[in-house]
């Protein structure tokens, strides 16, 4: 039997790691990298110093990379677009699964929380149901980007009885639905939150949360938009990518 750990590493600082996580990093043999080049090499950095920081000295363990399957960053067709990119993922895991010795224990480390817009617990689900070799997985939870927001903008996500749409900007493009003043939005590509200027909302933006590189922008809509879609372009400009997340609200 194979055990998998798929660790929810938080937001990008090391300090986010709950304690259940730091025991999982002490109980790997081995840790599943995927490499997505050049322009993403701080996010491999940072998995490295979160596993120097709190991987206890001696404790033995390695790294096993891989490339990451291209992804298309605008398909035709979404959701076909989606199943191809998991199932060659599911092939890369697959090998390294294979690669394993029988007893060993593996950690899979996610950004965020497992749960949230990551399909790591699909595509070792997937694999599991083969019964291609015995494997156990385990699934540790972390502090998400939603979370990590809000503390560092200081608010409470939600408006008392009120409710909160988390979705992404794909989705946030058809408007709010009835009855939801309020909605967290992830893995926007489009700057969605400029089509709601002029509507009366608020903002609460954040990109690179807990990293040195964060930035916090947060006010009136109408205000802020420009600002907004300025740094994150000279952002992306800069670093080759961008992870941001934010809260938009009726005012």
């Amino acid at each position: 039997m194979k055990t998998i750990l798929i660790i929810g590493i938080g937001a990008g600082d090391p300090d986010y790691l709950t304690v259940q996580a730091v025991k999982a990093l002490n109980r790997a043999d081995v840790f599943f990298l995927m490499d997505k080049g050049a322009a993403k090499a701080k996010l491999r950095a940072l998995r490295e110093e979160i596993c120097r920081r709190h991987i206890a000295p001696g404790h033995p363990h390695r790294f096993v990379e891989a490339p990451s399957p291209p992804r298309d960053t605008r398909p035709s067709d979404y959701r076909a677009s989606v199943d191809e990119l998991n199932a060659a993922k599911q092939a890369v895991f697959e090998q390294m699964i294979a690669d394993m010795k029988d007893g060993e224990t593996a950690g899979i480390l996610v950004w965020g929380d497992p749960m949230l817009y990551d399909s790591t617990i699909r595509n070792l689900e997937a694999i599991s149901a083969t019964g291609n070799g015995q494997i156990a997985l385990e699934v540790i939870p972390g502090i998400t980007a939603i979370q990590a927001l809000a503390a560092r903008h200081g608010i409470p996500l939600n408006r008392i009885a009120e409710p909160v749409l988390v979705t992404t900007g794909r989705r946030l493009a058809d408007g709010l639905p009835n009855g939801v003043d309020s909605a967290v939005v992830l893995l926007d590509g489009e700057d969605t939150y400029r089509r709601f200027a002029g509507a009366n909302m608020e903002i609460y933006w954040g990109a690179y949360l807990g990293t040195p590189d964060e930035i916090l922008i947060a006010g009136k809509l109408d205000e802020v938009v420009d600002e907004i879609h300025r740094r994150r372009s000279e952002a992306r400009r800069e670093h080759g990518w961008i992870m941001d997340t934010y809260l938009i609200r009726r005012a």
